[in-house]
């Protein structure tokens, strides 16, 4: 009964740590996709981008992503796409939908 609940402890210990190490990895992506959007509205090029990819990947998070909520975060994301993309109307909808309900 003893090694059953160590075993059982410690399987949770380790899929708790697998969870938190997949956050902080979402996160970093999440950082990166931002900082490229921006770069992208900005139409940086060559050191420029390099310049301003390394300013925002290396900022603390709240300043990186505008401080906002998650949501918030995802729909400046979504907004710098759509611009990038330079979508207008009905095709903009779709793609801000399908943008924002993506996980």
């Amino acid at each position: 009964m003893k090694k059953l609940l160590t075993l059982a402890a410690l399987g949770l210990s380790m899929s708790l740590c697998t969870a938190y190490a997949a956050d902080g990895n979402t996160a970093q992506q999440g950082k990166m996709k931002t900082c490229n959007a921006d770069a992208k509205t900005k139409d940086l090029k060559g050191d420029e981008r390099k310049a301003f990819m390394k300013e925002c990947l290396s900022a603390k998070p709240a300043e990186a992503e505008g401080g906002g909520t998650a949501q918030q975060n995802k729909m400046k994301t979504c907004n710098a796409d759509a611009k990038t993309k330079d979508l207008k109307g009905d095709e903009r909808k779709k793609f801000m939908k399908e943008c924002l309900s993506a996980k």
